[in-house]
């Protein structure tokens, strides 16, 4: 899932940087809503499970548009492949939620209504987290740690079909996260663990892509067979270029996204 160099979030004013873990790469940017108890929006950056951060994947619009609407946001680092594995990378993403919520009272937020969003590779990975529950499990929490998750056009819901029948170009790149084995490759699939429980509700944002426009068609057809909430919506913008565009441009009024994910939010929040 290729990943192009972003302004970051982190150059708004306002952050707050601390650790989730003991190692470098696991800290996060935090920006607090005006007003306490404010729902909370965690973003995780992509870059093929290998490459990106908070400052340069997390995308110029997000931190300003969401604080307008009254929420907080974070955007948190993760450990990286080969350093890491995906699964590892998993458990970053869920310890930082469990290390969020229990600030949340020092930070201000409202520790029951957070928002998971991802893009590329991090929208597998708040996927995984939010359909595989021994993540959250191991990090302390309960399937409803978070209210909802969005991912922005991922391609590797169903690892195994996405390393069978998607981009040659892309290959190397799946293999060196997920390696040969088909066990752990479909024990890394959010498909394949959209039996309950998950999160609560899914919101599932893709560009037009053949890849990501089937992965992102065959989960949300098992969650709502499972009986989890889902809502699906295709945008404009083709390959790479609106693999990248969804990121750069979610919270940019004029990005039609923008307006499904706000609404999403609004009814999901209740603000």
């Amino acid at each position: 899932m290729a990943e192009g160099q972003q302004s970051a979030g982190q150059s708004a004013p306002g952050a707050q940087t601390m650790a989730y873990g003991k190692d470098a790469l696991q800290i996060l940017d935090y920006w607090p809503a005006e007003a306490r108890k404010a729902p909370l929006v965690l973003f995780v950056h992509g870059g093929g499970w290998k490459r990106g951060s908070k400052d340069n994947a997390t995308g110029a619009e997000k931190v300003g548009h969401y604080h307008s609407l009254g929420y907080g946001f974070a955007s948190i680092n993760y450990r990286l492949v080969p350093d890491a594995t995906v699964e590892q990378q998993a458990q970053d993403v869920a310890d930082a939620v469990a290390f969020l919520r229990g600030k949340a009272g020092v930070l201000g937020f409202d520790p029951d209504r957070i928002v998971l969003m991802g893009h590329s590779a991090g929208a597998h990975l708040v996927a995984l987290v939010g359909t595989d529950m021994h993540y959250f499990a191991k990090a302390g929490l309960k399937s409803d740690a978070v209210r909802g998750v969005i991912p922005l056009d991922g391609a590797a819901y169903d690892v195994p079909r996405q390393m069978a029948e998607g981009n040659r170009f892309m290959a190397g790149t799946y293999e060196q996260a997920f390696g040969t084995d088909p066990a752990r490759q479909k024990a890394l699939s959010p498909t394949f663990h959209a039996e309950p429980p998950n999160a609560p509700g899914f919101l599932i944002l893709h560009v037009d892509r053949a890849d990501g426009t089937a992965q992102s068609e065959e989960l949300a057809a098992a969650l709502r067979k499972a009986g989890t909430p889902v809502e699906i919506d295709a945008l404009e913008g083709q390959g790479l270029r609106g693999h990248m565009q969804i990121n750069r441009s979610m919270g940019d009024p004029d990005y039609p996204g923008t307006a499904i994910v706000d609404r999403w939010l609004k009814r999901l929040f209740g603000q």
